[in-house]
């Protein structure tokens, strides 16, 4: 049986409050046979899901795609829902049923729609530098049974909505951290089940978040605004047809709330004696409220929701209650999370507890929070009394493992307290592990840095007065972030927000968004995120939109650049941070030894050939043949300046090597000698690592590409300092900042510098995904339409396994070996082809499961072709589940 399933439009199931004017619908293929691929679909739309009355119709279309479809002849309407279905036919041109019906609403289409004002607390009920978070609330009629309901709503600063005494939507942090001065996120919520006929009401909470709260080590506040404010528009559409809309205005009311602090990197204060109990439902007496203030502001800046919203994806109970030496109160919750604590307590009115969240003991057991630097990361609660009661944040959260408790009585009980885990909820799309217990802590770890780091914004840390989105960070993680998790809706509505504050001349800051001062800006490997990122994103979700709207980002950034060096080819002025952490650093300095040009000028060449890829997909033939001459003459000025002269040592740090490799910089004798000199270097050092920020995501990579897979697993496998596995030996939960955060007599790296949970180090999964497992995307294949299973068995492993689900389906590579047989599974979904080389076989010896006796494996159904390589057989396929077996020859006998 054919189907046709998992129905999305830009990346979302049924998505409510769409803005794009020609959205895109992907979908899969399921097949219970191999080889199954589509040949011509149909996609139909209609306005209901029973599909009565069709508005339009594609026909059939004579195509095998099947992932980002865009709808370019619909002219879309605000507010309209969209059914759509798709059919399919198959190779043989077998039709498949329709799909079930999906759908998704359109939200606001222009700015001139939103007919409600911004509202905000007048200054005399809070001044501008008043801590205190403000409560709004509205009353309005609902006179008429109602079909459907909307609210779009945004923030200046963060809010939470109520209506008639419900929350409205299970999200948090809204309306999200953008570019705040070009672009600002509203949402969609469907709230027809919580009105009522006659008296209805909304209330709102707002917090100063990363629009006016503290952001940066520099203590800067109100970097966008000063006064948080509310834009709030109610639509309803009546059972017999007639619309209504009431939004927020100066009917609206304000009082400051029992939120008496709120701030991302301090915590909160809440007075629960100042709880305005009931004060969303209809009949509240607001009396003593003050009438909302209209604030002007800019409309024409609002989108809607593009990325996935923070939510509570996953609560964690604690481990264990620790009396420290010192006499501290410490709840243990077994692992580096981010978020929050639910806690429940019973005390008198006024009573006041604490909760101090910080990441580590320090080397005597007891509380550590020198790392946090000013981050104060506390919740405070002041009981209301007369029973118990429960508490959980709002517009913050923090980065923690232990929590300190002042102010609770004993006897404690674990019970009362529960880790609520936030992050941008996104896809879950990869898994990994393998028969080594310490590399399945390292998946783990890298998961985890993902799930704490990835809130709404990739930030570089998520616990100090820090958390901010690092641009090299972002570009050296994203590929492995790609496996783990769906991050395109993410990378897409950050890359725009790198695209608002990019400079005029095409620089791009250190952080984004921008938060930063004027020269904080265009330092290689952080700015090559504006080209890295988007192809990246191309690449693993066969995404060409991204490149589209990111070019002329990706196109500045480059002649950013040009314009900076030596003849526009050297890139040899500016302030960079180098091989950032690197281990080979100057006694004093955070800056690793490899010459900080010799970067830049590598990074340049790479974003150069990946501006002449991106024109090639684009058909920008002008653009092709000008980045393509642009790249062999920066690439042969690199090896002028930097790899001849050098003569037979070669480049001098392990950096600088790996960028020559990763980046092509080197060919010939050149290529040879620098593969040498990277192994001379690792041999010098006792295949440790000496690499930092910018070298060692592409270690490992460039190891294995230059056959060297025993050095790779090498470095991998290392347990001491520096290397992946040292951090997990001292109880790391998450990946660390620095190889030696804490050091093997537990003392720590620094108190300034040194964060537990910061993912960059993490990307080495893209090695564990691409050679210990072996699953590998091919460029001419971008979304994995094409791919590789190449799996690389080493370091002693006896079996690793890892799974994708890509926009066409699942894609498994596992293999086992046992005694002296290898045996592999490789899954590739329908409409999909994949090569596989199996390593160390002979090709005469190779089985899989679906052959008869005497027939050969290319006559297997589902095999295209098979073939003897050296030291590998290659055979390409369908879609389907194989299982090869063969068993492990001698060397002698693999062929030459």
């Amino acid at each position: 049986m054919i189907a046709v399933g998992q129905l999305r439009v830009e990346y979302k199931e049924n998505p409510l409050g769409l803005d794009i004017r020609n959205p895109r619908i992907s979908w899969q293929v399921s097949a219970d046979e191999r080889d199954v691929r589509q040949q011509a679909y149909q996609l139909q739309v209609a306005g209901a899901a029973d599909f009565g009355s069709v508005w339009w119709d594609s026909g059939r279309v004579e195509s095998g795609d099947s992932l980002h479809i865009e709808l370019k002849e619909l002219e879309l309407q605000s507010k309209e829902r969209y059914y759509y279905r798709v059919k399919i036919w198959d190779q043989h041109n077998r039709p498949t049923e329709w799909s079930g019906a999906a759908w998704w609403e359109m939200g606001l289409l222009s700015p001139e729609e939103w007919t409600a004002e911004w509202i905000t607390a007048p200054l005399a009920c809070l001044a501008e530098d008043a801590e205190q978070s403000p409560l709004l609330r509205g009353n309005f009629q609902v006179d008429r049974p109602v079909a459907r309901a909307r609210i779009y709503v945004t923030s200046l600063g963060l809010y939470e909505l109520e209506l008639n005494g419900a929350r409205v939507g299970d999200t948090y942090l809204n309306p999200g951290w953008t570019s705040y001065s070009h672009r600002l996120q509203y949402q969609t919520y469907d709230v027809t089940p919580l009105l009522t006929l006659g008296d209805n009401a909304a209330g709102a909470w707002l917090g100063n978040g990363w629009y006016k709260g503290n952001l940066g080590w520099e203590h800067r506040k109100h970097i966008y605004g000063n006064r948080t404010a509310l834009l709030l528009q109610l639509h309803l559409t009546y059972e017999d047809g007639t619309e209504h809309i009431i939004g927020s205005g100066p009917q609206w009311k304000v009082l400051p709330g029992p939120l008496l602090m709120s701030e991302l990197y301090h915590g909160e204060t809440y007075d629960a004696r100042l709880a305005q109990h009931g004060f969303s439902l209809p009949g509240y007496d607001d009396t003593l409220w003050t009438p909302a203030e209209i604030l002007p502001y800019d409309k024409n800046i609002l989108l809607a929701q593009e990325n996935d919203p923070v939510r509570a994806v996953q609560e964690l109970a604690p481990v264990a209650l620790i009396r420290t030496p010192a006499g501290e109160t410490v709840l243990d919750m077994g692992q580096n999370m981010v978020g929050w604590l639910r806690f429940t307590v019973d005390g008198a009115a006024g009573q006041e507890y604490q909760l101090r969240h910080f990441e580590v003991l320090d080397q005597g057991g007891n509380v550590y929070t020198d790392n946090l630097r000013t981050a104060r990361q506390t919740v405070t609660y002041i009981a209301r009394g007369g029973g118990r009661e429960s508490f959980q944040p709002r517009f913050t959260f923090q980065g923690f493992r232990y929590v300190q408790l002042l102010g609770f009585p004993d006897p404690l009980d674990l019970q009362d307290f529960t880790g609520v885990v936030l992050h941008s909820d996104m896809e879950p799309t990869g898994t990994f592990s393998c028969a080594s217990a310490l590399l399945n802590q390292l998946q783990h770890n890298i998961l985890w840095g993902q799930k704490g780091n990835f809130v709404d914004v990739p930030t570089d840390c998520p616990q100090r007065d820090e958390r901010l989105g690092w641009t090299g960070d972002a570009q050296m993680f994203i590929r492995t972030a790609a496996y783990l998790m769906n991050v395109a809706p993410f990378f897409s509505k950050w890359l725009g927000d790198l695209a608002a504050d990019q400079r005029e001349d095409g620089g791009v800051p250190y952080v984004i968004p921008h938060v930063l001062g004027e020269e904080a800006h265009s330092s290689a490997a952080w700015g090559d995120a504006a080209v890295i990122c988007p192809w990246t994103i191309y690449q693993c979700y066969g995404d060409k939109r991204i490149l589209e709207q990111q070019y002329s980002s990706m196109q500045g950034w480059v002649e950013y650049i040009r314009r900076q060096g030596s003849g526009g080819l050297l890139w040899n002025t500016g302030v960079h941070f180098g091989d950032w952490l690197g281990l080979d650093a100057k006694a004093d300095s955070h800056v690793g030894a490899t010459d900080r040009n010799y970067i830049a000028t590598a990074f340049y060449a790479y974003s150069v050939q990946l501006m002449e890829k991106t024109a090639k997909v684009l058909g920008r033939t002008e653009d092709v043949e000008k980045y393509s001459q642009l790249h062999h003459r920066v690439k042969d000025a690199f090896n002028q300046a930097y790899i001849l002269p050098a003569g037979e040592q070669g480049p001098a740090t392990q950096t600088a090597c790996v960028l020559a490799l990763m980046f092509g910089l080197v060919e010939g004798e050149a290529k040879k000698r620098t593969v040498a000199r990277l192994i001379q270097l690792l041999e010098a050092s006792g295949y440790h690592l000496t690499t930092g920020f910018v070298g060692t995501p592409y270690l490992n990579l460039v190891l294995a590409d230059a056959g060297h897979y025993e050095a790779a697993y090498k470095l991998l496998l290392q347990t001491d300092y520096p290397s992946w596995l040292y951090p997990i030996t001292r109880g790391a939960t998450t990946i660390w900042e620095h190889w030696d955060g804490i050091k093997e007599d537990g003392s720590f790296w620094s108190k300034e510098m040194n964060s537990f949970n910061h993912y960059a180090y993490g990307a080495v999964g893209d090695f564990l995904y691409r050679h210990v497992a072996g699953i590998e995307q091919t460029e001419e294949g971008p979304g994995y339409k094409q791919f590789l299973i190449q799996p690389h068995p080493g370091g002693g492993l006896t079996s690793a396994a890892a799974s994708l689900e890509s926009m066409y389906g699942t894609i498994r590579s596992e293999w086992t070996i046992d005694s002296g047989t290898i045996e592999l599974t490789a899954v590739v979904p329908p409409n999909t082809s994949a090569t596989v080389l199996l390593p160390d076989a002979l090709l005469a010896e190779v089985s899989e499961s679906g052959m008869q006796n005497g027939q050969q494996l290319e006559q297997v159904p589902g095999i295209h072709s098979a073939e003897q390589l050296v030291q590998t057989v290659k055979v390409t396929l369908g879609s389907g589940e194989y299982r090869f077996q063969y068993p492990l020859p001698a060397p002698c006998n693999l062929p030459a």
